[in-house]
């Protein structure tokens, strides 16, 4: 049987739950810090004298980080390995934070955050499709889905750090920075016993090496159950190998090649509505509270509750999205999420705010779920971490932009102008995924491989 076969029959057991939790930790705290921004900004902006638009410029200084960190990690990724990556982003990301925490003006703080950004968005771009290589097809969307959700607790402790810290310290937008970069020594601790994929190391010819990391998760798992492993029969995998181009550019090139150039467009197309809609909307929330009247301490207690509505939107997509498709499940949650937004452009009472922004929290990050699982199986491995990484780095355009486009038009189309424009942009990513999506639920990554190829590939029996 082929080493592609044995990692497909392989149950949900212990090897893979626990890299859910080590990948699961590092989105939290990339959600963590992601976050933070947006309760830094009301201290900064008042220390630092900020006007709107250096306000909104520092709001998309974690984002222009991602861009750079999300690309170079795709790519790099793909030429030496998902592990290395994943392991020099944390370390960036944990340096940088705590830079930032000193940060003397403006200028010093935002370049610090560009830097910490660079961190979080590698790190984020590699883990959904290091993580995806190890699972079997039938559970992926589940698992990927069920990973992505750990960015919501990273949001809920960054309200909470907000609410507690910034207010009630002496330099509370210090100190939460220094905070955010602590665990990350723990995490690195717990990765160092991390292997490489696969999937990847078959791709670049190292079969030993992938055949001692399923072995050992074969013997861990059948320890584990005091039982042998089911027989693989049943379970067909395409043989055939992507070879790897080891070109920076050439890897880029091919994402643009025959049929992954339509499939390329319409994921950068969801990847930008989301990011713009996501950031312009979780960025400003705190600022655009304060700026209708609300206190401090009044628009972080909402932005606590409106995070803590992620938490049932990314579980429900990651399920929804084993049954439904992924396609679908990101359909569904966009057009919600365009509702709810058209629906937020209306409130203008504690209540309805804190109504409408939850239930637009629900499904932006139900759909980042169903993002984070579907992007990551569209592409072969040869350039999967590459195809995950632009991607994500194009919706950090959107990311960048919506915040600083907010800034410098919020006086002019205010509070409910903001969340129009927001419906807009949902809206338009509904079209793109239902038109030029592929369906994924269930199916082995070289099968989808296969199709978007065009290559018969094979059944992989040997």
């Amino acid at each position: 049987m082929s080493i592609l076969q044995r990692l497909e029959r392989l149950p949900m057991a212990r090897p893979q739950w626990r890299l859910l939790f080590q990948g699961g930790l590092g989105y939290t705290f990339d959600g963590m810090d992601a976050a933070l921004v947006a309760f830094i900004l009301p201290s900064a902006t008042a220390v630092f004298s900020l006007t709107s638009g250096q306000t909104g410029l520092l709001g998309s200084s974690v984002l222009i980080g991602y861009l750079f960190g999300a690309l170079s990690a795709g790519i790099l990724g793909d030429l030496i390995g998902r592990k290395k990556v994943m392991m020099y982003a944390l370390a960036i990301y944990a340096a940088a934070s705590l830079v930032a925490a000193l940060s003397p003006s403006w200028g010093f703080l935002f370049w610090s955050r560009v830097v910490a950004g660079f961190g979080t968005g590698a790190e984020s771009a590699i883990i959904a499709p290091f993580l995806a290589e190890f699972v079997a097809g039938r559970y992926r969307g589940r698992f990927i889905g069920s990973l992505a959700g750990f960015f919501s607790f990273g949001f809920v402790l960054a309200a909470l750090l907000g609410y507690f810290v910034v207010p009630n310290l002496d330099a509370g937008w210090r100190w939460v920075q220094v905070i955010s970069a602590a665990p990350i020594i723990m995490i690195l601790w717990w990765r160092r016993s991390v292997p490489e994929s696969p999937r990847w190391l078959l791709d670049q010819g190292r079969d030993e090496e992938a055949e001692r990391v399923v072995r050992g998760f074969e013997e861990e798992i059948e320890r584990g159950s005091g039982e042998p492993l089911p027989p693989v029969e049943g379970v067909e995998v395409p043989a055939a190998r992507s070879a790897p181009s080891g070109s920076v550019f050439s890897n880029l090139a091919s994402l643009w090649r025959g049929r992954l150039a339509s499939i390329t467009v319409s994921t950068w197309a969801i990847w930008f509505a989301i990011t713009f809609s996501y950031y312009g909307f979780f960025t400003w929330i705190p600022s655009l509270l304060v700026g209708q009247g609300y206190s401090i301490a009044d628009s972080f207690a909402f932005a606590i509750a409106i995070y803590l509505a992620q938490i049932p939107g990314y579980y429900s997509a990651a399920f929804i999205g084993e049954y439904l498709d992924r396609k679908w499940t990101i359909g569904l949650y966009l057009a919600g999420g365009a509702v709810a937004a058209l629906l937020m452009s209306t409130a203008g009472t504690p209540t309805t705010i804190i109504a409408f922004g939850m239930l637009l929290s629900f499904f932006m990050n139900g759909t980042y779920a169903a993002v984070y699982a579907y992007t990551p199986e569209v592409y072969p491995t040869a350039v999967r971490s590459t195809g995950m990484g632009a991607a994500s780095a194009f919706g950090r355009v959107g990311g960048i932009l919506a915040p600083i486009a907010i800034g410098v038009t919020y006086g002019t189309i205010g509070f409910g102008g903001v969340f129009v424009v927001t419906t807009a942009v949902l809206a338009a990513g509904v079209v793109a995924v239902v038109v030029f999506g592929l369906s994924t639920a269930s199916r082995t990554l070289e099968d989808i491989s296969a199709e978007e190829l065009g290559t018969e590939g094979g059944t992989g029996r040997g």
